[in-house]
Parts: C-alpha cells; structure tokens; sequence
C-alpha cells in the first residue's frame, strides 16, 4: 500500500533545457548526476505536466526527471510547414504539412537520451506519452529499464476496415488552410478556454501550469497559444488493435500503470483488454481524473504509489 504520510519537498526548482540541437525544449528537476527518468507528457500538454509531480519524485527517489516537450507542443520547434525542400516555395504549399505520428515522437525520446548520454532509461509517461513510453519499450526494449504509466496504455486505433476513412479523414484534413493559433485577452482567459474545451475534464488549478508553458506574449499585450494547431488534425494512419496488441505483449521492462478513478481507462473493454497482454504490469487505481499526477489533491497519492512501488521492487 502507499505511504499516506508521504511528503517531500516541493521547492526543487525545474531549470530548462534545449535538445537535440534546439529543436526540443524540456524541464529538469533534480541533480545532474543522479539517474534520469525522462517524462513523457499526452496530447497538447507539455513539460509542465511534471511540475507537481517531478519535485515529489526527485526527493523520494533520489533521481533527476526530464520532461520533454513533443514536436509541436509547449516550447519545442514544429514540424516545418510545406514539406520541406522545394515544397515550401509551391503556391500551394499549405497543403503539404508533415503528420504528426504517434511513432515518429520516438524520434524525440531516442534524440533527447542521446544528448543526454543515455544508454537506457526509466520513462514516466502520461496518456499519448504513455502510449509512446509502450512503443518503445516493445521496439526497443533495451534501451528502457522500467515504464510508469500514468492513465494511459497503448495508442489510440482503429480497426483495420476503418482504415480507408481514417486515411480520408486525415488527407481531407489536411488539405484545408491552417487555423491562426487562439489568442486570448490573458492567461486567465486561456486556462478558461483549456477548462471548457478540453478533451478530459480538467479544473483550472490543474490547467495552469500546462497553458502557462503553452502561450506566449504578443505585441499587442494578448497571449497566443504556442501549439501546432496541425496536432488538431486526425491522423492519416493508425495501428489496429490486433498490433497495439502485440506490441504491448512485446513489452518486458516492469510497467507499473496508475489509473484515476474518473479517467480514460478503467473497466472499458479495451482497457482489460491491453492490460492483461501486458507481462508484469502492475495496476494501481487512485482518487483523481485523467491528470490525476498534476491535481493538487491527488499528486501527492500518486507520488507515494510510485515510490514505493519501485522501492519495493528493488528490494525483491
């Protein structure tokens, strides 16, 4: 059971990082010399997912967390407009936009652990994170030695009949004009347009530090939202359940996976479903919804669970 008297202190500093040569920006809790544990954040969150969570960790574990911000998302570059190459000088170039892939955010974890010296690591991973965090580790399994999986397992999928309006789906997207970035009087009307339009139920504590991370100041005093507004378009392609199947069964790091009461997987059929073709999970089920690690009143809870869990799992 978790310690309910767990406490640490949360006054470790996070201090900004720049990798894989400018292109992603991250956050950085804890001494440079003590293990890392990369945090991986889910859809149209960034870094400051962790910025509740990373300090608790820091001081339990005796670790150092890095939280990247994906392509596209918080304060990391976006995928070039046009294609690239001769396409960005084309008439029609808004058309050509790169997809943002589920599997090609691997590129980001495998760029970061290279400039960071990294050989393996441990992952802590949230929603879309956590579904990358699984990617690799059935790909690539020796290079993570354990995954924390905070309500998220698996990608999203559709079924293999779907596969061509998927595909319309996305190229139909894909071809109308960009969105102009929101901008909003203040920072208080964005956490305000997160908290009504979010794709989970999220309260405004919860929200700030995600939408504090995500704007930007224009000339005219407003802020601007700094995410690729192409994240918003559906994915030209997607896995099948029958292979994000597989490639959970393909996993053999430790998973412990931490579940919010109110969040996205609980007993739905296709959570069972991925948890029992995981080997060696563990399943933890707490107060709290789909951020349940960045509620004030259920972060410390979740910070508990993890210390002990893998505390535990060294002794044995």
């Amino acid at each position: 059971m978790p310690h309910t008297e767990f406490k640490a202190a949360p006054s470790v500093a996070s201090q900004p990082l720049s990798l894989a040569q400018g292109r992603l920006a991250a956050l950085s809790w804890g001494r440079t010399d003590a293990p890392v544990w990369l945090a991986l954040h889910g859809w149209l969150d960034n870094a400051a997912s962790f910025s509740r969570l990373a300090p608790l960790l820091v001081e339990a574990l005796g670790i150092r967390i890095v939280a990247l911000d994906f392509r596209g998302h918080g304060q990391s570059a976006h995928l070039p407009q046009g294609g690239g190459g001769a396409l960005s000088d084309h008439a029609h170039s808004d058309h050509y936009h790169s997809d943002y892939a589920l599997w090609d955010y691997c590129h980001d974890v495998l760029d970061a652990m290279e400039d960071l010296g990294l050989e393996h690591a441990s992952v802590l991973a949230h929603s879309m994170g956590a579904a990358v965090a699984c990617l690799l580790a059935a790909a690539l399994p020796e290079r993570i030695e354990r995954l924390t999986l905070i309500d998220g397992l698996g990608a999203l999928n559709t079924p293999s009949e779907e596969t061509a309006s998927q595909l319309r789906k996305g190229l139909m997207a894909y071809r109308r004009p960009l969105s102009r970035p929101p901008r909003y009087p203040d920072i208080e009307s964005a956490v305000a347009a997160r908290v009504a339009g979010g794709v989970t139920p999220v309260d405004s504590i919860t929200a700030t530090p995600l939408v504090e991370r995500n704007t930007q100041p224009t000339a005219d005093g407003h802020v601007q939202m700094r995410t690729d507004s192409r994240l918003l378009k559906p994915s030209l392609v997607r896995f099948t359940p029958e292979q994000v199947l597989s490639l959970l069964a393909a996993i053999n790091a430790p998973v412990l996976l931490i579940e919010g009461e109110e969040g996205i997987l609980g007993e739905r059929a296709w959570a069972i479903q991925a948890r029992q073709a995981v080997k060696g999970l563990t399943r933890q089920v707490l107060k709290g919804g789909h951020h349940l690690h960045l509620e004030p009143q259920a972060v410390t809870q979740v910070a508990a669970v993890i210390d002990a869990h893998w505390v535990n799992a060294k002794k044995g």
